[in-house]
């Protein structure tokens, strides 16, 4: 995965924007002005690319232990988020999969109001 790969991808999700609200590096993926996805321009750039992801805290815990590159969230509350090393032994696919359930987890947690905008949304 690169990273137009992963920028095309979050942003053909219902309700994404991009956002660089920390520095002009940490890339930032909200749906409905909430985090689910960072990543370091400078790390893609530098060959170790990665991706801050929310996840289920049990869920977080089974992927550490059954990926080495998966690792409690940098620079992030470790019980609910995850850094992801991308392009090591975790396949694409997979890294898809733990976006969605990132992004699942924060749309689940959105008020009702913007849920249905969100749902609404083409």
């Amino acid at each position: 995965m690169d990273i137009q790969q992963l920028y095309d991808y979050c942003l053909s999700k219902k309700g994404v924007t991009e956002h660089f609200p920390f520095d002009e590096d940490t890339l930032v993926f909200k749906v409905m002005g909430k985090m689910f996805c960072l990543a370091s321009l400078h790390e893609w750039e530098q060959g170790n690319p990665s991706l801050n992801l929310k996840c289920d805290p049990d869920y977080a815990l089974v992927l550490r232990d059954e990926f080495e590159s998966v690792q409690p969230g940098y620079h992030s509350n470790k019980k609910h988020w995850n850094t992801v090393y991308v392009n090591r032994e975790i396949p694409d696919k997979k890294v898809i999969h733990f976006i969605n359930h990132s992004y699942e987890l924060v749309a689940a947690k959105l008020p009702k109001k913007e849920r249905e905008i969100l749902r609404n949304m083409g």
